[in-house]
């Protein structure tokens, strides 16, 4: 059972690889000059400079 569920997790990675490319290929295709991951989501949240007073 253990060699099923390693099989679907690397079927799972393989999927996830290919979904990061199709991603990438739309960006380039849209004309984005620098394709960089996306931030999490409390990295938003924070000012860019917090020290401007």
């Amino acid at each position: 059972m253990s060699e099923n569920i390693i099989s679907k997790i690397d079927e799972m990675g393989a999927r996830i690889d290919e979904l990061e490319q199709s991603i990438n290929d739309l960006k380039v295709e849209m004309g984005t000059e620098s394709i960089t991951p996306a931030k999490p989501k409390d990295e938003e949240a924070k000012p860019a400079d917090s020290s401007a007073a």
